[in-house]
Parts: structure tokens; C-alpha cells; sequence
């Protein structure tokens, strides 16, 4: 029987020679068969085109990230209707829009404002119908439960709306719990309110804000009152905490603020007047303000002391002989008229014979008559008497400063003389007209000059200079600079001066082969099995000249290039000598 093993005559040749058995294909050693692929002729000839093209395109990678800049949230939680209008209208206008991983639209920093305008322009986003425009998209003939619950959703979208204009507020959600009013039930429960917002970034609401939205929400609803209010916030925060609302704590902020408004004033006119004097950040000015912040009120009654006639009731009397006319003989003294009658007021001061004050029954007599035919005789009035009564009230109002406490530290000139005591005098006298100083108050002005601290600059209240607009544009060019520099560098220089050089070794080929007897490229081949190849070292260890120039033949047929290459360099210098 034939065996089915291959003998060694089937691994021979028609030449005779023996060819290798092929060695079975295996992943045995990844990295030996990555070097292999690398060093084949045509990968290894292309390796420099392909680490260019790998710099490049990391390059241009890179700038197309750092180009982007920082991204702002235009509209969250649009629907997808909304979403395309909104990216249509902005890439029209030449604004680029992306999404973030939440699927809100977002724009560039810089062009935020401009696409909000752009969209307001344009009514957009087209969202759904709030407010009371609800209502006019009710069918006809619904049942009054859901044309309540329509009027109930109008007043929570108005109501929402009105809260978003507030500054710090994002956007706002509202619900009414309105309970139906019934005749049937004594005690019908008064409505509320539920109120969640979604702040801007970084922003809080002050007490003040939130006690707005309280009455705000409270007011809009008939029955409703601010106890039944509840506002949140988007993380879950209670704003409207009863205890918050306390009488007392309100009052105590209310003064600490009224304080502090009265000290910025002061701080403000301190600064107005210090600045075109000694110059910004030369100074430092804190006022203390004692401010009295009770109200009081007095009442205060007066009476006149003279008193005022109050009534008065009376009669009197005439003479009976008073009417007539004189008789008898013409010049006797019978026959004289009397005198003209006179009419005595009775003096208010005047007491009566018991030594009471004359304000009951006061009498009186005086002769004399209304006209000349009656004579009064005798009178006799009451007359009564009222004190005078006045009564003022006075209010102060809280406010009035009872005492001021001003220092101001000026700074000393690092170079010349120190502030004299003269100027601050002067300044001195200047802060105590600034401020309206008093003595008989007690206030106190404090003036001194001293060298300011190295850290205390002027611009230490300013934002950090890597916190400045301009920093993320420097860096983001500045990064795309040196990626380029990189890619020249190291990418498309090597690349150069390999391209240089194989076109030198390639024209020292063709040097050599012109040359008469050289050998060709292809004689390398013929290369003696077994015959270690020259180097130079071999070549500088040589003794004689007949090993030398045996040495450099092999020399030669081993490295014709090199051999090219020198050759002419000799020929060159030659020419030159």
C-alpha cells in the first residue's frame, strides 16, 4: 500500500532545491504578525503618508471641537414639532442649534439674545394655547364640570405666567383646589393653592419675593388667603414656610434693611466726595448708624384759661317816666333831658357777692335807653361759661439718625512724604459735612492715613482674569495653534526630509548604474552565501591595502547607495577643487 504521507521528494524542486514547508496559520503571536505587516516594502513605504494624514485629521478633529463654544439652553422640554420650527427658523438665520442629552435646544453664548429675538419675531415655539385662550377653543354645549375645569386651567396658566416675569423665576406651574360653594354645608372649606418654580441657575428667591407671590396667587382667587398658599421650588425646597412669616421676624428684617439703607447712603455721598480727591481704591469708608426705628405717638389737650360765653339769658328794665316829654316853664331845671344813657358790660372776671365766678345769674344796671324814647334802667342775665380745649396728636415717624460713627483710612503714598496732619484735618472736616455731623448727637468722624496692605488692590472685588470673556476664545485658537505647530513638526517635516532622501538615494543609484563596471542594484543579490556583509567598522580595522580594497568592493556591493552617495561627493569636491 502507498502511505498518504508526503515524502521529502515531494518538498524538492525540478532545480533540486528544497522549498520550506509552509508553516501553519496562527494567531499565536499577534504582535510578531502586526511587525511582519508593518515591514513589508509598500506598508513601510507608506507609513509617513499615513502618520501625516492620521496628524491631519486628528488636527482638524480637534478644532472642530474646540471651535464650539460654550453652549446656553434656549427652550427645555419643547415637543418635537416646536423642535424642528425652532432649528429651521435658526439655522435660516445662520445660528447653529444643538441638543443636549436632556433634548433641549441649545445655542452659543454670544447668540443667545439674538435667536430669542429672532423667535419672538417669528411667534415661536408654537406652544399649546394658555390663559384664557383656553376658553376659546370650547366646544358649545359642555357640561358646566368641564367648563369649570377650563376656567380653573385659564387661571392656572395666567397665574403661571404672571409668576414667570419675575426675574429669577425660569418657569412656574400653578394648581387651584377650588372647592364648590353648597348651601348645604355650614362650613365650606376655603380654597388653595400649590405653586412649584423652576429658578435660573445659580438665582434664589428672598423672602420678599416669595411673600409677593403669596399675596399675588392670593389675591387672584375669591376666598382664598395667604395661609393657604404653598410655593416649592424645583428642588423640593419649602419657599412659603408659615414660620417664616412671622410678625416679629418681619419686623426685625425691616429694620436690619432700613439700617442698612441708611449706611449705603452715607457710604455712597463718602464716596462721591473721597474719589476725585484721593483717587479709587485710595480709601476705605464704613459708616455705623444708630437709627431709631421706634414709632411713637402722643396726645396732648389744652385749655383756654379765659374761657369762651357759652349761653346767655336775661331781661331788663326801663324807667316808666323815662317816656315823658318835659313840661313847664322853658328854662327852669326841670325841664332838662337827662343825660345820654351808657351801656356797662358786665366783666367776665367779676364774682358774684358769695365769691362764686359770675356764670350762672349775673345782674346788672345801667341807665340809659336803645332810643330816645326808652331809657333801660335795670338788666338782669345768665350767662355761662366754657373752657377752651385743644387737642393735638403728634407722630414720629421711625427713620431719625441718633447717632453716626464714621471711619475713613486713607492711604499713604509708598513714595514721598506721608499725609500731613493739616490734609487730614481737612478730610476730615469734608467727611463731617458729607455725613451732616452733629455734636450735641454724639457723633464721631475718625480720619487716619496709613500704608495699604500689598494684597489690598484696588481691583480685588473684580472677577479673576481667567474668568474674563476673552480667555475661552485665546484658548481655544492658542490650542488649535499648537496642534498645527505639532502636525508640521512632527507629521509633515519627517515625512519631508524622508521623501528628500529617497529621492538623493534613488539619483546615487542611477549615478552608480551609469557608472562604467558598477553593478546594478539587482547584482546585490548575488551576494556569496555565507559572506557576512562589510561595514565600516571592518573597513577602519583593515591593515594592508589589498584587504582594503577588498573590503571596500564588498562594501560597495553591499551598500550601493551609500557607495553612490560618496562616490559623489567626491566627484563634487573634485569639480570644486
Amino acid at each position: 500500500m502507498e502511505s498518504a504521507l508526503p515524502t521529502p521528494a515531494a518538498n524538492m524542486t525540478a532545480s533540486g532545491v528544497s522549498a520550506p514547508a509552509a508553516a501553519p496559520f496562527s494567531f499565536a503571536n499577534p504582535f510578531s504578525q502586526i511587525r511582519d505587516f508593518l515591514t513589508q516594502p509598500a506598508i513601510k513605504r507608506s507609513l509617513p503618508l499615513i502618520f501625516m494624514v492620521s496628524l491631519v485629521a486628528a488636527a482638524l478633529l480637534s478644532w472642530a471641537m474646540l471651535r464650539t463654544p460654550s453652549q446656553r439652553i434656549l427652550f427645555a422640554n419643547l415637543d418635537d414639532s416646536d423642535k424642528a420650527a425652532v432649528t429651521q427658523a435658526l439655522n435660516k438665520a445662520g445660528i447653529d442649534t444643538h441638543f443636549d442629552g436632556a433634548g433641549s435646544v441649545t445655542v452659543a453664548e454670544d447668540q443667545y439674545n439674538k435667536a430669542r429675538m429672532l423667535l419672538a419675531g417669528q411667534d415661536l415655539p408654537k406652544a399649546a394655547p394658555g390663559g384664557y385662550a383656553i376658553l376659546d377653543n370650547l366646544p358649545m354645549g359642555v357640561s358646566r364640570a368641564v367648563e369649570g375645569e377650563r376656567l380653573r386651567q385659564a387661571r392656572e396658566s395666567e397665574l403661571a405666567e404672571s409668576i414667570e416675569e419675575i426675574d429669577a423665576v425660569a418657569d412656574a406651574r400653578v394648581h387651584l383646589a377650588t372647592p364648590e360653594a353648597s348651601a348645604f354645608v355650614r362650613d365650606n372649606s376655603k380654597p388653595s393653592a400649590s405653586v412649584i418654580v423652576r429658578l435660573q441657575p445659580g438665582r434664589s428667591l428672598s423672602d420678599s419675593q416669595v411673600q409677593s407671590i403669596v399675596n399675588l396667587v392670593a389675591s387672584s382667587v375669591p376666598g382664598m388667603s395667604p395661609d393657604g398658599v404653598t410655593i416649592v421650588d424645583q428642588m423640593g425646597n419649602l419657599l412659603s414656610d408659615p414660620e417664616k412669616s412671622d410678625s416679629a421676624s418681619e419686623a426685625g428684617d425691616a429694620r436690619i434693611d432700613f439700617q442698612r439703607r441708611v449706611e449705603d447712603k452715607y457710604r455712597q455721598q463718602l464716596t462721591k466726595l473721597l474719589t476725585p480727591l484721593v483717587g479709587a481704591g485710595n480709601f476705605s469708608a464704613e459708616v455705623q448708624a444708630d437709627v431709631d426705628l421706634d414709632e411713637t405717638q402722643a396726645t396732648r389737650e389744652a385749655y383756654d384759661k379765659d374761657g369762651v360765653l357759652r349761653t346767655e339769658q336775661g331781661n331788663w328794665t326801663r324807667d316808666p317816666d323815662s317816656g315823658k316829654t318835659p313840661a313847664g316853664i322853658p328854662g327852669a331845671l326841670s325841664n332838662t333831658p337827662p343825660a345820654d344813657p351808657k351801656l356797662v358790660k358786665p366783666d367776665p372776671k367779676a364774682t358774684n357777692a358769695d365769691g362764686t365766678p359770675a356764670t350762672g345769674a349775673t345782674s346788672g344796671t345801667a341807665s340809659g335807653s336803645t332810643d330816645d324814647s326808652t331809657q333801660k334802667t335795670s338788666e338782669q342775665y345768665a350767662r355761662t361759661y366754657a373752657n377752651g380745649k385743644e387737642i393735638s396728636v403728634t407722630r414720629a415717624v421711625p427713620g431719625e439718625v441718633k447717632r453716626l460713627s464714621v471711619a475713613v483710612l486713607l492711604r499713604d503714598p509708598t513714595t514721598g512724604k506721608p499725609r500731613s496732619k493739616a490734609d487730614i484735618q481737612q478730610i476730615t472736616e469734608l467727611v463731617r459735612a458729607a455725613v451732616g455731623y452733629s455734636q450735641a448727637r454724639g457723633d464721631q468722624v475718625t480720619v487716619i492715613a496709613r500704608k495699604f496692605s500689598p494684597d489690598a488692590t484696588a481691583d480685588a472685588d473684580k472677577p479673576a482674569w481667567y474668568q474674563a470673556d476673552w480667555v475661552p476664545m485665546v484658548a481655544r485658537n492658542g490650542t488649535a495653534l499648537i496642534i498645527a505647530l505639532l502636525v508640521l513638526l512632527l507629521g509633515v517635516r519627517p515625512l519631508a526630509k524622508s521623501l528628500l532622501k529617497k529621492k538623493e538615494e534613488i539619483d546615487a543609484e542611477k549615478a552608480i548604474a551609469a557608472l562604467p563596471g558598477a553593478s546594478g542594484p539587482g547584482q546585490v543579490e548575488n551576494q556569496t552565501p555565507g559572506e557576512a556583509p562589510v561595514s565600516v567598522e571592518m573597513l577602519a580595522a583593515s591593515r594592508n591595502y589589498g584587504d582594503r580594497v577588498d573590503l571596500v568592493r564588498g562594501f560597495t556591493r553591499d551598500n550601493p547607495s551609500r557607495a553612490a552617495l560618496a562616490v559623489r561627493d567626491m566627484i563634487q569636491a573634485d569639480a570644486k577643487g
